[in-house]
């Protein structure tokens, strides 16, 4: 480690599990209750900051007719041969590491796009990652999702390809994760160069990449901040979303707009896919704060099987065992894990010989702390894979082999 701080080193263990006040999807809004519409955030943007700079520059001629009417400066503050030289150009060009933020970023922009939806009565922006070279782009559900309920259409912006912007047609959804994969009529795209999200460690840098508030090729930076998370976020309808499982948490800045992004590490592999933000809330309706440095990415690992799979048959599989759960033990009275309140008959766990009231302990040796844990555990799995549970029953423990069926099912 440098002997100066520098935020791309390795830090600390995870910080205990703590909560928002709220929860929002960073893409620019869709539908028609929403308060801002496809394009008018980056409008809007655009005009506050014009606004800014017309007022500025208002004040400062106003300042400056009131100043040549009071009184003339004084000739000896002029210089009629005044002149500040030329720029002094460096002895040799600047060399940026391949490891720096800005030689990660000219690399990873080129697979990163900006995706706009339009369905007629609204839209909304998002971001993608460029996945196959010919033409198949990751993102999020919910940033592409109402796109496929009618007629709504998808466009895609390149940077820095020398593209122009294309048509996209969804290949499949799965709002179980909030994924989605959508196609382009293209070949030679940049790839994405995707990592791996299984040896994250809390403190390690990362760089998010995406189209905040419509600004396509928009970089920030920060580091894991921590890991595990498990996030509920408001569907578009006021209700509840599929929770995002084993999220990676970052300080990197994400904003509305950056959804479907991509969470990059030291060495520019995509480690997440960015889907969530946490905001202080507003008093306005469905109004979202800005960034204060607690956003959630989607684990690539989970992302990667996902993206297969949709590409592969246009749907998703979830492996599951047939119960509903509730965590127990956290309080420190009793064993943790998840005990069983419904077994469904005919599932996995029912043919297993489970039982409501048992409490799955483990699945294949792995800890089960909670119902989430549980969750994240089985979905590292695929459907028809036999498995060994640990359960407790009457005090005394036992295990059973069980195959996973699909969520579905």
């Amino acid at each position: 480690m440098p002997d100066s701080p520098d935020p791309w080193w390795s830090a600390a263990d995870p910080p205990a599990r703590t909560g928002a006040v709220a929860w929002g999807y960073p893409t620019e809004p869709i539908g028609d209750d929403q308060p801002v519409r496809q394009g008018h955030s980056t409008r809007l943007l655009g005009a506050a900051v014009l606004a800014t700079a017309l007022i500025a520059g208002s004040a400062g001629g106003y300042v400056g007719s009131r100043g040549s009417h009071t009184s003339a400066a004084p000739a000896v503050l002029r210089d009629p041969s005044a002149s500040l030289g030329t720029a002094v150009l460096p002895a040799a060009p600047v060399l940026r590491p391949p490891s720096s933020v800005a030689a990660i970023s000219a690399v990873v922009l080129k697979s990163v796009v900006n995706i706009s939806v339009d369905t007629g009565l609204a839209g909304g922006t998002g971001s993608g990652v460029i996945v196959r070279s010919d033409g198949y782009i990751l993102t999020n559900n919910h940033v592409v999702g109402e796109a496929a309920k009618g007629a709504g259409t998808i466009t895609v912006s390149f940077n820095g390809s020398g593209l122009t912007d294309k048509r996209a047609t969804i290949v499949g959804l799965d709002p179980e994760t909030d994924l989605a994969v959508v196609k382009v009529s293209a070949t030679g795209l940049p790839v994405a160069a995707l990592g791996s999200s299984s040896d994250l460690v809390v403190g390690d840098p990362v760089i998010a990449i995406g189209s905040p508030l419509g600004l396509a090729g928009t970089v920030t930076a920060g580091i894991i901040s921590a890991l595990n998370r498990t996030v509920r976020v408001p569907s578009e309808s006021g209700g509840e979303a599929a929770p995002l499982f084993n999220a990676i948490q970052t300080d990197a800045a994400i904003n509305p707009g950056n959804s479907g992004g991509a969470l990059v590490d030291g060495s520019g592999r995509v480690i997440g896919i960015n889907s969530a933000i946490a905001t202080l809330g507003s008093s306005g309706v469905d109004a979202q704060s800005g960034s204060i440095g607690v956003g959630f990415a989607i684990p690539v690992d989970e992302a990667r099987s996902i993206a297969e799979q949709l590409i592969r048959t246009g749907k998703a599989t979830h492996p599951a065992i047939g119960v509903s759960a509730t965590t127990v033990g956290a309080d420190g009275n009793g064993p943790r894990g998840a005990k069983l309140s419904t077994v469904l008959a005919g599932g996995s766990a029912q043919k297993a010989g489970l039982r409501t009231g048992d409490v799955i302990l483990k699945l294949d040796g792995r800890a089960v702390g909670s119902v989430d844990q549980l969750v994240v555990i089985l979905r590292s799995f695929q459907v028809g894979d036999t498995i060994t549970v640990t359960y407790l029953r009457g005090g005394a423990r036992s295990t059973a082999r069980l195959t996973l069926q699909d969520k579905k099912s």
